[in-house]
């Protein structure tokens, strides 16, 4: 998986290429913890993501919390695979979703 993330002032994008998985979510993590801080706008970029697992949105649901404290995340351009799972898991009511 490829991470690129773009800083706008107190707006960070992180934009992902490829799976989201047990193996990759370990690289994402580390990025979140050390990404975040003074951050009040995250936008996730998945474009260009092909697959989530449940490794992924443990992940997501980790900068959620984050996130509610600090602002606010949004997740944009998500493929209707990932639409899916996110449906099946209740995390369409959890996310913010564009």
């Amino acid at each position: 998986m490829e991470i690129v993330k773009t800083l706008n002032d107190k707006e960070l994008t992180i934009a992902l290429k490829g799976n989201l998985d047990s193996t990759t979510s370990i690289d994402l993590e580390k990025d979140i913890e050390n990404s975040l801080k003074d951050i009040e706008v995250l936008i996730f970029e998945f474009a260009e993501l092909n697959y989530l697992s449940s490794a992924g949105l443990r992940i997501l649901l980790v900068a959620q919390k984050i996130m509610d404290k600090q602002g606010k995340m949004i997740i944009r351009h998500v493929n209707s695979d990932i639409l899916n799972i996110f449906a099946i898991t209740g995390f369409d009511n959890i996310l913010t979703i564009e």
